[in-house]
């Protein structure tokens, strides 16, 4: 494929003589220092070609994908390390008080509707994340750094799912209905077909990058991931379920989706930053035909999530109604907008919910301490009988 080739300039050969045979004796040079100092070095039936650092491009770059130094995108690899310093896992976290306040009718029908719509789109939506960048986006990028940090995204999405399923497993909510909603819930299925054909052009087998059309499907693409599925579509989800936190109600399902809010926001960061990239590398695809269809797309997106804070608070419920989301979400899809060089579409509007940005910053281990159990069970396994 013409993505693993290495189509850098004619690789050139160098021998024994090469090496500071006085330090290493009859050895070769050691491999950490042919690669520090960037020195191609023959091996019988193989030739290596210096990497050409400023050849290298988000995508159809000419390099080889296989050599990650030196760096091009170092912010792509910055955020890679980030993120893997906020590794964590579902089960560090201790969901008894969960467990006792949904089997004991400690929670309202409206905030149980809140729990059980949440994770039936959640559940599905990470799964379709994860096909997006292991099926498609990882193929049409050529930096190393910045595949990455999709290998780390994708491996934050089974995370997440397996954080949902855990959910859904502690305190024993019926797995068919929660895991179905995405065929039986009208709003949260007219999120996923709207994501849907962008998933298919990436994942089809034929396609691959090239060309201005292909460049600018796979552009498109990636902003409706990063900015309005993960940078939109995510938000009224967190907001409910992390205000049920802060009134000391699913406090353990509310811990898991802070960790999950701040996994997101890396990656819609990162995904804004490889748009931005792009961009910048290809600026013949940012035209204003295109600029104005990314803009139609952000119309939709705030409707389609309106209209799922509607359909799961149909009452006002923890402090909260949905018309306040309409003024969020607004805010939120100017903030994106405004990130990728787009103008705000919604002017005037500010953030009803400041303290969200509280939960974005949280420390791992404040939280960890507090709920952690030094043996793990999963809820689900406990008699609550």
């Amino acid at each position: 494929m013409r993505w693993l080739r290495n189509e850098a300039a004619p690789s050139r050969r160098c021998d024994r003589n090469t090496v500071n045979t006085e330090k290493y004796g009859d050895h070769d040079e050691p491999e950490f220092r042919r690669r520090r100092h960037h020195r191609p070095c023959h091996q019988p039936g193989r030739e290596y070609a210096p990497r050409q650092c400023r050849r290298q491009r988000v995508i159809n770059g000419t390099t080889d994908v296989n050599q990650l130094v030196p760096f091009k995108h170092k912010w792509a690899w910055e955020k890679y390390l980030s993120q893997c310093a906020n590794h964590w896992m579902p089960q560090e976290v201790n969901m008894q008080r969960d467990i006792e306040q949904w089997k004991t009718g400690q929670l309202t029908e409206d905030e149980m509707r809140i729990v059980k719509r949440n994770l039936g789109f959640f559940t599905t939506a990470d799964s379709l994340a994860a096909n997006n960048i292991v099926l498609g986006t990882y193929r049409q990028i050529t930096s190393p750094e910045c595949r990455q940090f999709l290998l780390r995204q994708a491996f934050d999405e089974a995370i997440h799912t397996h954080a949902y399923q855990y959910i859904v497993e502690s305190p024993g909510l019926d797995e068919g209905e929660v895991f179905n909603a995405y065929q039986e819930i009208k709003s949260i299925r007219d999120k996923d077909e709207f994501l849907i054909p962008f998933i298919d052009v990436l994942t089809d087998p034929a396609f691959k990058t090239g060309t201005l059309e292909n460049d600018q499907k796979l552009l498109r693409s990636l902003i409706v991931f990063a900015c309005i599925m993960e940078g939109l579509f995510f938000y009224v989800g967190f907001v409910q379920i992390l205000a049920l936190g802060r009134q000391n109600k699913m406090t353990g399902a509310a811990e898991q989706y802070q960790y999950i809010l701040r996994d997101e926001s890396m990656h819609c960061n990162f995904g804004i930053d490889l748009i931005n990239t792009i961009k910048l590398e290809n600026p013949e695809l940012w035209t204003d035909a295109f600029k104005e269809e990314i803009v139609g797309l952000f119309k939709k997106g705030v409707e389609l999530e309106y209209a799922y804070a509607e359909d799961t608070m149909p009452r006002g419920v923890l402090g909260l109604n949905a018309s306040m989301f309409k003024e969020y979400l607004r805010f939120i899809a100017n903030r994106r907008m405004q990130q990728i060089g787009l103008d705000p579409l919604f002017p005037g509007v500010t953030n009803p919910f400041p303290w969200m940005s509280e939960m974005i910053d949280l420390k791992k281990e404040k939280n960890f301490f507090e709920t952690r159990v030094t043996e793990y069970q999963t809820g689900g396994a406990l008699s609550w009988d």
